[in-house]
């Protein structure tokens, strides 16, 4: 999954509320999905096209988390987001 290039579904609505939180909504199913502080860190890297590394990059750098623990977090957010049908991979 390292270097894979994972994109935000085209059905897939994002807003953002106050930069701690916000809401994804899948316009094919009407469900609507919670965002914390970091699942929108990782939404936002996805929608800049950056690759599973780089927002690890970015997590470490923004929580002072071990690099391993960030990989963890991603790896299961993404998973997540891929069980929802959220996201494609490339």
């Amino acid at each position: 999954m390292n270097s894979t290039s994972i994109l935000p579904g085209k059905h897939i609505v994002f807003t953002d509320f106050d930069g701690t939180e916000g809401i994804l909504v899948d316009l094919n199913t009407k469900k609507y999905y919670q965002l914390n502080e970091t699942a929108m860190l990782v939404w936002k890297g996805l929608e800049q096209g950056k690759t599973v590394d780089e927002i690890v990059g970015q997590v470490t750098t923004e929580y002072e988390i071990s690099l391993d623990h960030a990989k963890r977090s991603v790896e299961k957010l993404l998973g997540n987001f891929q069980s929802y049908k959220l996201v494609t991979s490339e």
